[in-house]
């Protein structure tokens, strides 16, 4: 049997799972063992926009996190309540006839604000509260992201290794078959078979990995299982991000600088309570005085005022403007910080976007003509089967990295999101 078409045989199988890689139609002669690809195969396939649902609507973190704004709500009613009023009841004496007996009700007025400054302390709490729930959303969806295509890079990698090991299980066989005929040399045979065993150490491995990224992109909505549907990759757009001005630009109204500005907002606020504190509350008191021995009862009118000599709040008052001075600090590390992962995210967007277009455009067709040029020496004598073989594995391994920078590309576009608003401005998110 004539090398070439068990050769060209291998080359369909090539063609099958990649289609564009190649456009051989012959048909294999003689065939080997074969082993069947590990990837998701039940049910529909699980898109990237509703693994990001599934996630928000199920994330464990963010339904804590969800519960933090609950609590400030709480907050927010229990600071606008006012002060209770106090009854109290005094008996003086324990003989009828000369004891008396005091009831009065007493009032704390709040004097300075403090209500007011309270309501706008949590007020401002609540606010901070829903800020993190906006970064915390924003983060849970860059992280999906990157793990759905974690798991989809994975994926591709089992399918390309599955490929690589049907191929060298047709090569071995082949080399079997050259050996027994004596048309080759048994050290044919161990490189194949060296081939054939690097080809199932590689699928096992790929299929480990693919095992741990599906497992991972479940845990986000709380799965202890792995995600038993095959994922699919959404239509590369290779068109220019908004520049980095623009970005830039548009940093201020990101969930990380919103919340930045909301804890300076809750650290004045509460300098507001504790300047507030300074002041002291006076009790109104009044109340009726029974004598029992002179069987008559009076009325008891009162005020009573701390005197501020040696507390006035001072202490406090200094540590809650040292915070706001520090919540302002932290507003402008934050605002360079951002800028300067912006910019970073920015680049690597750029880099893998370039790198996309060159393999698809350049890299990938060239490798593709080496390959149909190591077939067609192949077929005129020129060239050995291992010299096709090696053209091969370097176009699996080239279409590998194609996959590769392809899902770099959505992971840079996915923490360029971590900087937009994609709660409010839904249409403005970038891109992959």
């Amino acid at each position: 049997m004539h090398p070439k078409y068990l050769f060209l045989g291998a080359a369909v199988l090539f063609a099958q799972a990649f289609p564009s890689a190649a456009q051989l139609t012959a048909q294999p002669l003689v065939s080997g063992p074969t082993t069947q690809q590990q990837i998701p195969s039940t049910g529909v396939a699980l898109t990237l926009e509703e693994a990001v649902a599934k996630a928000l609507a199920a994330n464990a973190g963010l339904r804590a996190t969800a519960l933090d704004v609950a609590i400030a709500e709480g907050a927010r009613s229990q600071a606008g309540l006012f002060r209770n009023p106090e009854v109290s009841f005094v008996r003086e004496g324990t003989q009828r006839g000369t004891r008396t007996q005091t009831v009065q009700l007493s009032q704390v007025l709040e004097l300075g604000g403090k209500r007011s400054a309270r309501i706008n302390l949590a007020e401002r709490e609540r606010s901070l509260a829903v800020g993190n729930l906006s970064v915390a959303r924003t983060d849970l969806r860059a992280e999906v992201t990157a793990a759905y295509f974690d798991a989809l890079s994975a994926q591709e990698r089992v399918q390309i290794a599955q490929v690589s090991l049907d191929v060298a299980s047709k090569a071995s066989f082949a080399a079997e078959r050259r050996v027994a005929a004596g048309r080759v040399s048994p050290v044919e045979q161990d490189r194949s078979a060296v081939a054939l065993s690097t080809a199932r150490l590689e699928l096992s491995q790929a299929q480990s990995e693919l095992s741990i990224a599906l497992l991972t992109l479940a845990a986000y909505w709380g799965e202890t299982v792995a995600v038993s549907r095959p994922l699919v990759a959404p239509g590369l757009d290779l068109a220019p991000v908004p520049s980095l001005n623009e970005l830039q630009q548009r940093l201020d109204s990101s969930p990380q600088m919103r919340r930045a500005r909301l804890q300076v907002e809750r650290e004045e606020a509460q300098v507001g309570v504790d300047r507030s504190q300074r002041i002291p509350d006076v009790t109104l008191i009044v109340g009726s005085k029974k004598d029992d021995q002179i069987g008559r009862s009076q009325t008891v009118l009162g005020v009573s005022v701390p005197l501020p000599l040696f507390n006035r709040n001072q202490g406090s008052l200094q540590a809650s403007l040292s915070r706001a001075e520090k919540a302002r600090t932290e507003l402008e590390a934050e605002r360079l910080r951002l800028n300067q992962s912006l910019a970073s995210a920015y680049q690597r967007t750029q880099l893998y976007r370039e790198q996309v277009r060159t393999m698809r455009d350049d890299v990938l067709p060239r490798a593709q003509r080496v390959f149909d040029a190591a077939v067609t020496g192949f077929e005129a004598g020129k060239f050995s089967f291992l010299d096709v073989l090696d053209a091969q594995r370097t176009l699996l391994q080239i279409r590998t990295q194609y996959i590769q920078t392809q899902f770099d590309r959505y992971r840079a576009a996915a923490d360029l999101g971590r900087f937009l608003d994609a709660d409010s401005t839904p249409n403005n998110r970038i891109a992959p």
